[in-house]
C-alpha cells in the first residue's frame, strides 16, 4: 500500500526540502525561460528585496548583476543554504504578509514562486507596495499550478500547500492596490500558459 503523502505548510515543508532544493534549479528556471530577470532592466546599485528567496536562485544572480539584495524567506534552512553561496546578500527570516522593513525601503521587490503559497496574495501585494520607494517596481510570477508537485526529502515524499490563482485576478488585485501594471508576459508550453510574469509600478 502506497504511503500517504504529507501536505505541509511553507515553513516546515521548505525546511525539509532545503537539503536537495538546489537540484531543482533548472526545473524552476524552466518556468521563466530567462524572461523574468531581463524585464527588470539595469539594476546596478538598486536595493532589491527578494521575497520567498529560498536558497538564493534569484538573489545570487541579482547580486552578481550589481544590486544590493536582501533575501527574505520563512525557512531558516533554505536561507542557510543561501548564506553559504554569498556573503554579500542580507538574509532575513520573515513572512511575506508582514514584511519586517520600514516604508519606502526598496527600489524593487521580486517574488518568484511565492504567491502560489498564499491563499490570498492581497496582503503581500499591500506590504510590497508599502516597502517600495516611490516609483518602485514589483516583479511577481504566478505559476499555473493546480496541484502541488511531489518533493522528495530525507523524511519521505511531501507536498507543500499551494493555491491556484487565475491570471486576471492577480492582475486585478495589483491594480486595485494602485499598482500600475507595466508588463504582463506569459510563458507558454504549446497553447497552455505555465507562468504569468507581471511588472508593476508603485
Amino acid at each position: 500500500m502506497k504511503a500517504k503523502i504529507k501536505i505541509l505548510g511553507s515553513t516546515p515543508g521548505y525546511d525539509l526540502a532545503a537539503g536537495d532544493y538546489d537540484a531543482r534549479e533548472a526545473y524552476l528556471d524552466g518556468f521563466e525561460k530567462e524572461k523574468f530577470l531581463s524585464l527588470l532592466g539595469d539594476i546596478k546599485n538598486k536595493k532589491i528585496l527578494d521575497v520567498g528567496a529560498g536558497t538564493g536562485r534569484l538573489s545570487v544572480r541579482l547580486s552578481k548583476m550589481g544590486a544590493s539584495v536582501t533575501a527574505l524567506d520563512v525557512s531558516e534552512k533554505m536561507l542557510a543554504k543561501l548564506k553559504s553561496k554569498s556573503n554579500k546578500i542580507e538574509s532575513v527570516i520573515g513572512d511575506a504578509e508582514s514584511l519586517p522593513f520600514p516604508d519606502n525601503s526598496f527600489d524593487i521587490v521580486v517574488a518568484a514562486f511565492l504567491i502560489v503559497h498564499l491563499k490570498d496574495p492581497r496582503r503581500f501585494f499591500d506590504e510590497a507596495y508599502r516597502v517600495l520607494k516611490e516609483d518602485g517596481v514589483l516583479a511577481v510570477t504566478n505559476i499555473n499550478q493546480k496541484e502541488p508537485p511531489e518533493i522528495k526529502t530525507q523524511d519521505g515524499v511531501i507536498k507543500i500547500e499551494s493555491y491556484y490563482h487565475r491570471p486576471e485576478r492577480v492582475r486585478g488585485l495589483l491594480e486595485e492596490l494602485a499598482f500600475g501594471v507595466e508588463r504582463e508576459v506569459f510563458v507558454r508550453t504549446g497553447e497552455n500558459w505555465v507562468n504569468q510574469i507581471l511588472i508593476a509600478k508603485k
